[in-house]
């Protein structure tokens, strides 16, 4: 049967119109999706395992995913308000299983600022011990401090955060937590430091799905500034050992094992283009003049240009001061 992607929508319309999530399952399972197509759509992995890339643009939301469990649910990802917001009807779409626990793969706000949302669903953040530390090294008001956090940062420009309140996890493991009822098993893991210091991953062996968190993005969505470049390379090789055939990242569309391999590769490109204008003498105002033709020569490599974005500048200063070069100069 020959479906165009017109009458697949007129199809299930008709046949499930009280199912407002038919037709994104109907593009998600028969139709090839292009990286616009698969923003706010359901995705179904495996049985039982979903994916939802989040409305970065405009919205900030990250991507999510979900495990349904003989009893309950568990979902990779708390994202912001706004963003648990519009999957939680999309879960209930599909089970009406408790959701019991919603795991935070790291302390960032689009990943765990609605911690609040899942818990009065009945849901238990749980999360790596690094997120709890990072908690309460970047959100210090929220945790007895007199400094002001990044959630009031974020609350003064976004009302979803400002209505809602700063749920931290409670339950944390230290290297990994398993959920099995003998059907599925999700290995929460972690590898070391990263995209932050408590980087998590949900590991499925079974079906070799691996949800990834901001550890891995497909796209321009590295952020440095709480990471480790060097260190998130051992990481990310590290994690390249379990062989996973679906990576599920933090940002951009799902993928196959290209997408940690080409994430590992756009580092290793970077710290190699920082060592040349080290090696070369250029002082920190020269590297950062340097920056364009560090673009070109990144985006000469087709396998990974897709991670050269606006923040590059940032990226190439992180990798610069890793090798002992000082702060670039400030913008004039």
């Amino acid at each position: 049967m020959d479906l165009t992607k017109g009458a697949c929508l007129q199809m299930l319309g008709s046949m499930f119109r009280p199912k407002a999530l038919a037709p994104l399952f109907c593009l998600a399972s028969l139709l090839p999706l292009s990286a616009a197509d698969q923003v706010n759509v359901v995705q179904k992995v495996a049985p039982g395992v979903y994916f939802h890339e989040g409305e970065i643009t405009g919205k900030g939301h990250c991507n999510n995913g979900w495990i349904i469990f003989d009893d309950y649910v568990v979902v990779v990802d708390a994202n912001f308000p706004s963003g648990a917001r519009v999957i939680l009807p999309k879960i209930r779409a599909l089970t009406d299983r408790p959701i019991r626990f919603a795991f935070d793969t790291h302390h960032h706000g689009d990943h765990a600022y609605a911690n609040q949302i899942w818990h009065e669903e009945g849901a238990v953040p749980v999360a790596h011990v690094g997120v709890i530390d990072e908690m309460k090294k970047h959100e210090q008001q929220s945790f007895g401090g007199t400094g002001t956090g990044r959630w009031q940062e974020a609350a003064k420009a976004r009302k979803d955060v400002a209505e809602s309140r700063l749920k931290a996890p409670s339950v944390l493991f230290k290297s990994d937590l398993i959920f099995d009822d003998g059907r599925t098993r999700v290995e929460l893991r972690h590898f070391g430091v990263a995209h932050t210091a408590g980087d998590g991953f949900a590991w499925m062996p079974k079906e070799k799905i691996l949800f990834t968190g901001d550890a891995c993005v497909n796209g321009a969505y590295n952020y440095t500034g709480d990471g480790n470049i060097a260190e998130w390379i051992k990481t990310l090789r590290a994690v390249q050992t379990l062989g996973a055939e679906v990576i599920c990242p933090g940002h951009g569309p799902m993928g196959g094992p290209e997408v940690l391999r080409d994430q590992i590769d756009f580092f290793v490109a970077l710290q190699g283009e920082a060592k040349r204008l080290k090696d070369a003498g250029k002082t920190p105002a020269e590297a950062k003049d340097a920056l364009e033709e560090v673009i070109d020569s990144l985006k000469s490599k087709e396998s990974i240009k897709r991670f050269v974005g606006k923040s590059i500048s940032s990226q190439l200063e992180t990798a610069w001061k890793e090798i002992g070069g000082a702060p670039f100069p400030a913008q004039q």
